[in-house]
């Protein structure tokens, strides 16, 4: 999936934060550690490792094809591959008016672990980020 594939998607999906540009993805893409997983055209995620352990800078999927399981596929996809680059633990920061996101990570099993007052901003508003990690288990 190209960066201008990514910048459309994210366009259709993004309200809070606001979408992001084609140079974005191509800037973000050239992160060390950057890597991107995708599901046909529908969907991505965007993250990066670094040490042991990975950011998920954006997660979207195009309004049209919602609830059909592409993002927890590509959910899934990115722990796995972040993992596979020896990530431990996982991080993400998400709107809190994002309730369908907050549910999808929940149900992977990610916790809550902090909150960025104000971190977001809106059109009309200033929207809280809500930090959430998960860990691997390992023996």
């Amino acid at each position: 999936m190209t960066p201008s594939d990514m910048a459309r998607i994210h366009a259709l999906a993004m309200t809070v934060p606001a979408p992001w540009t084609v140079q974005d993805f191509e800037d973000m893409s050239k992160l060390d550690g950057a890597f991107s997983v995708w599901k046909a055209q529908a969907g991505f995620a965007l993250g990066r490792v670094v040490m042991d352990e990975a950011e998920l800078l954006t997660l979207a999927v195009d309004p049209a094809v919602r609830r059909q399981g592409i993002g927890r596929f590509c959910l899934a996809a990115f722990e796995d591959k972040a993992a596979a680059h020896g990530a431990k633990s996982f991080h993400l920061e998400v709107a809190r008016t994002n309730a369908a996101a907050i549910t999808l990570y929940l149900s992977a099993n990610w916790q809550q672990t902090g909150v960025r007052k104000a971190y977001y901003k809106a059109a009309d508003a200033r929207i809280d980020a809500i930090l959430m990690t998960k860990r691997l288990v390992t023996d």
